[in-house]
């Protein structure tokens, strides 16, 4: 071969065995430092030198070594894993929080783990939370807008951090939520204010805290206005009970003007309107709530009711690192963030 060398083979090329991961104290030969130095570096301790740290996390970086959770777990006692618990639902709103607090976690260096139910009961809730503290989550982050799911939350055990997200103003537990009663007020005064005579309203099933509190500030803003109060019609959170009760709304022609408790619903309402010869907004004018990212392009482009979920998810994860140093029983911090109105042409001044 003219004295040159064949190719190293590595010897689980050879013997078809995969080549061994690396563990930390060949990350700490590379780097020339102690695996101890190395240890302090992956969990983030503090005195470990700048230069020394780069060091290690260059050597980290060469070898593709990814520390072992587990083993780092033992030590710490710290999984550095959120749990989230969230029912199995593809609604714009529950999906959205759960986005939300994902993308949070993850931004403030947490890993994430989640525990889907398909039913909102206090059994599913227990059990899910079962499953997530045998990862040896550090606490959980409940996406369930349900009362029933509510109080299993508040049910678990004191030594678990546990935060709820948008489960209504009343829940007994650490909570991030949107003002749903300031919401609704806002909408209906918004749509009285375009001279109609009273606002009719489409709200969500019984057992949901947002659906209550929505009705709530519906009937508030009619009482303080003097207007009257039609009955409430009940729907399912979708598009389709959303046209099945707009078609007995379209049909009342003393209807002008509809709150629906979200935007799916308020877009069945539009379908059943434009299929009974109602004028959208000429002879009906329709709020939703939520701001769905199709609002903007349905027709007519829908006047909604907007929820900031990017800022709830990062306020849940804010709360639950706080809740790290606060003592057990401690009294419930309870965040309430303002909804905004978007006004847009379902709801123009009527004729």
């Amino acid at each position: 071969m003219d004295g040159v060398l064949p190719p190293r083979i590595p010897v689980s090329a050879v013997d078809g065995r995969r080549p061994r991961a690396p563990v930390m104290m060949d990350v700490a030969r590379l780097a020339g430092v102690s695996h101890q130095t190395v240890s302090r570096v992956v969990n983030s301790h503090a005195n470990v030198r700048a230069e020394t740290r780069q060091r290690v996390l260059d050597a980290m970086r060469e070898l593709n070594y990814q520390p072992n959770s587990a083993a780092r777990t033992l030590v710490t006692r710290r999984s550095n894993t959120i749990g989230i618990v969230t029912v199995d639902s593809t609604l714009f709103g529950p999906a959205s929080m759960v986005y939300g607090v994902e993308q949070a976690a993850r931004a403030a260096g947490y890993f994430v783990s989640v525990a889907s139910i398909n039913t909102l009961t206090q059994r599913a809730v227990r059990d899910a939370v079962s499953r997530l503290e045998e990862q040896s989550v550090e606490g959980i982050v409940g996406v369930v807008p349900h009362d029933e799911a509510v109080h299993a939350l508040v049910a678990v055990p004191s030594g678990v951090i546990t935060v709820a997200v948008g489960v209504g103003s009343g829940a007994a537990v650490p909570f991030v939520g949107v003002d749903n009663v300031a919401g609704a007020v806002v909408a209906t005064r918004h749509l009285l204010a375009q001279g109609h005579r009273t606002v009719h309203h489409i709200g969500g099933p019984v057992g949901y805290p947002d659906a209550r509190e929505r009705r709530q500030g519906w009937r508030r803003a009619l009482t303080e206005a003097g207007a009257p109060t039609p009955d409430a019609l009940t729907g399912d959170w979708s598009a389709r009970s959303g046209y099945d009760l707009g078609r007995v709304l379209a049909a009342d022609r003393a209807v002008t003007a509809v709150f629906c408790g979200n935007d799916q619903m308020a877009l069945g309402l539009l379908r059943a309107l434009f299929e009974s010869g109602r004028r959208i907004p000429a002879d009906v004018s329709v709020v939703g709530f939520d701001d769905v990212p199709e609002a903007a392009y349905m027709i007519p482009p829908l006047s909604t009711v907007k929820q900031d979920f990017t800022e709830m998810g990062r306020l849940s994860i804010d709360l639950f690192v706080r809740m790290l140093g606060r003592p057990p029983g401690s009294d419930p911090v309870r965040i309430l963030l303002t909804p905004t109105l978007i006004p847009r042409v379902s709801s123009r001044s009527a004729a």
